[in-house]
């Protein structure tokens, strides 16, 4: 049974993740709303019955399914959960990838000597939502590709193992070509003058003609529908080449501490996600978006690569005051680390000097901020914006997801 690779993907999940914490919601058409509420940006499969899309708009769905329960979304609460599945997972198996906040890939063993993988699906099925009341769906095959297009099929709460050539190819040829991932419209059309139009067409058709026409990536495709593991499980994700935070300004700034105060906030989340990855940065880069009048910005570099918050706000300072102009109404603003290096490994210069008090400061600050929640500790200047952080739902404009995000 070895060298198979399973495919976990939560059903519903924005939607399954507000069930758990809200149990009058299950069997009840649900969908979670965007920032401002707006659009559906995630519906249960009894809103999806009624025509509701992602992307619809909230006057349409309610007119759409009056019937229907509309919640504010909230990142944070779903990243938590995604982390608790991500856990309980790799108990399951040596090798996991998180592919997305939803979406994770693991190689597939059978849980005990002589066991099924269809058995061992349904056991890790069944524990995830016993363990943490998410339904999820897991599909095991050859190669990831094929994973993941056969948990499809299984959708909701599916645990679906396809081991055989035979199998593979009764399901592939039921499925269009658009179903795989990375093979949207434009390269669908590529491919219909010569008559591929399902997956089991694609996998029939001579790999030199699908090169040409689809490039390296729609190759290796290729071989996973046809049995060759060419797309590793990636426990770490490649390193970054730039790390950012930023938005909307929430309205129009003309105040500079103002501005500054925005500035220091998207520090404080770009350090968190630097961190996250592992990673320092020796240049910092800030924009600011003016209203009516485009953007300028601005840029400085560290001698050595930090992702502490003083070295980075001496850079992010000097940084904003090449990117402000006098007079103008800011409306949005991007930070961004480049030049990323690993945590580990980099030489300090000769200069650098280490500061156990400021390195604690921030180790203490970190260690309350995850007991009690992201930025409960933050830097004063950030003082300057109580409409960001008043917000008594979720705090929704500081949740940052990692990854993909999928509905």
């Amino acid at each position: 049974m070895a060298g198979f690779i399973a495919h976990l993907d939560a059903d519903a999940f924005y939607v399954s993740a507000e069930r758990v914490r809200h149990a009058d919601l299950a069997n009840k058409p649900v969908g979670v709303l965007g920032n401002n509420g707006a659009c559906v940006i995630a519906k249960s499969y009894e809103m999806k019955a009624k025509g509701v899309k992602t992307g619809t708009p909230i006057w349409d769905a309610a007119k759409m399914c009056p019937e229907g329960v509309y919640v504010k979304r909230d990142f944070y609460w779903y990243e938590v959960l995604s982390r608790k599945m991500l856990g309980i997972v790799g108990t399951f198996s040596p090798k996991l990838e998180y592919y997305s906040i939803d979406e994770f890939f693991f190689h597939a063993e059978p849980l005990r000597h002589g066991q099924q993988l269809a058995t061992t699906a349904t056991t890790i099925r069944d524990h995830i939502l016993e363990a943490t009341g998410l339904p999820v769906t897991i599909g095991i095959a050859r190669t990831r590709t094929l994973a993941k297009l056969f948990s499809d099929t299984g959708k909701p709460f599916g645990a679906v193992a396809v081991l055989t050539r035979d199998h593979e190819r009764e399901l592939l040829a039921k499925m269009p070509v658009t179903e795989i991932s990375g093979i949207g419209g434009k390269r669908a059309d590529r491919l219909a003058p010569y008559g591929i139009r399902t997956c089991l067409d694609l996998a029939d058709a001579d790999g030199r003609l699908v090169k040409r026409l689809l490039t390296k990536t729609g190759h290796e495709i290729w071989m996973e529908l046809n049995g060759e593991p060419v797309m590793p499980i990636r426990p770490e994700r490649p390193p970054h080449q730039v790390l950012g935070r930023g938005g909307s300004l929430m309205g129009n700034v003309e105040d500079p501490k103002v501005l500054w105060a925005w500035c220091v906030r998207h520090v404080e989340r770009l350090i968190e996600e630097l961190r996250y990855h592992n990673v320092r940065t020796t240049t910092l880069a800030v924009e600011v978006g003016w209203k009516d009048q485009g953007w300028t910005g601005g840029t400085s570099n560290s001698p050595t690569p930090t992702d502490r918050i003083d070295e980075l706000l001496d850079l992010a300072r000097a940084s904003l005051r090449r990117a402000y102009v006098t007079g103008r109404t800011a409306t949005h603003m991007q930070v961004k680390a480049t030049e990323l290096r690993r945590g580990k490994g980099f030489q300090l210069s000769l200069f650098d000097k280490p500061d156990p008090k400021k390195d604690k400061l921030a180790t203490v600050k970190a260690a309350i901020n995850e007991k009690y929640g992201r930025f409960k500790v933050r830097t004063a200047t950030t003082l300057y914006l109580p409409a960001v952080y008043r917000d008594p739902a979720n705090e929704y404009d500081i949740c940052d997801v990692r990854g993909k995000v999928c509905f």
